[in-house]
């Protein structure tokens, strides 16, 4: 069993078993899937998220591992992946209380406590109409290298995010448009590794680049990311890193063709 608590659970939870105290947490339930449950709460007008998982059962595992999928065994991937990039310097949560017990994978019971980060809007919501209302070139160069920079700094330091979308960066409010802040959340899929294998490497920056097409980008843009994210000259990257450059045109054309069939109007009905 692994246990660790931050205040103010320590306090608050003293002499009690963390792991009921967690399953007795009440507040606005987020997600509530099977063997994962997410919930926002307050704790002296702080705002908090917890993740508790109870296990998903070796019949999930396994049809997880069939579809080619990694499965989620609790609440420990997070808790590792912001060890991680904290110590990396990339923005992310504040993990407060974690907690893990049990051998048995498929039936292990875990949970996480993060600080709110508040106030913040996801990078995804404030580009959504940037095609029609353009930001001013300063701040969107800012975000761009500052993405850039927090996705080289991860994947340096061992760790793929596996759901690595414009939608998982909060960006911090009031907004500085010369040195913009952003968190980089919901790591619950991350993998940690002494280093990122090139395979999951380009995994997530095919999903970054896809989830990116949709806001006016330009040519000149994405070059800036590149740029952000290799730290060497331009002319050595589109030298070195074509074969990258291919298959994130390929990958990000897949993943649109998918997107759209999974929610165009009718689908799934």
């Amino acid at each position: 069993m692994i246990t660790r608590l931050e205040e103010p659970f320590r306090s608050r939870w003293a002499g009690q078993d963390p792991f009921a105290a967690a399953e007795a947490l009440q507040g606005e339930i987020l997600r509530a899937l099977e063997g994962r449950r997410t919930l926002r709460f307050e704790v002296d007008g702080h705002g908090y998220y917890a993740k508790i998982h109870r296990g998903i059962g070796w019949g999930e595992i396994l049809k997880n591992l069939l579809s080619g999928r990694l499965p989620v065994l609790g609440a420990g991937n997070e808790w590792r992946a912001l060890e991680r990039l904290t110590a990396a310097g990339v923005d992310t949560m504040h993990a407060v209380a974690f907690g893990e017990c049990g051998d048995n994978p498929a039936r292990r019971h875990s949970f996480i406590i993060t600080e709110e980060l508040a106030p913040t809007v996801s990078l995804e919501d404030f580009c959504r109409d940037w095609p029609q209302h353009p930001p001013a070139p300063t701040l969107k160069h800012a975000l761009i290298r500052r993405v850039g920079e927090m996705a080289r700094r991860m994947h340096g330091s061992g760790v793929n995010h596996r759901d690595f979308y414009i939608c998982h960066f909060l960006l911090h409010l009031p907004v500085d448009a010369t040195a913009p802040r952003l968190s980089l959340i919901d790591l619950h899929r991350a993998q940690v590794r002494a280093s990122t294998p090139r395979r999951w490497r380009d995994k997530d920056l095919a999903a970054l680049y896809f989830s990116a097409l949709e806001i006016g980008l330009t040519r000149r843009d994405r070059l800036r990311f590149l740029k952000a994210y290799f730290a060497r000259p331009l002319r050595d990257i589109l030298h070195d890193e074509s074969a990258l450059l291919g298959h994130l045109e390929s990958e990000s054309v897949r993943l649109m063709a998918r997107y759209r069939r999974k929610y165009a109007p009718g689908a799934g009905q």
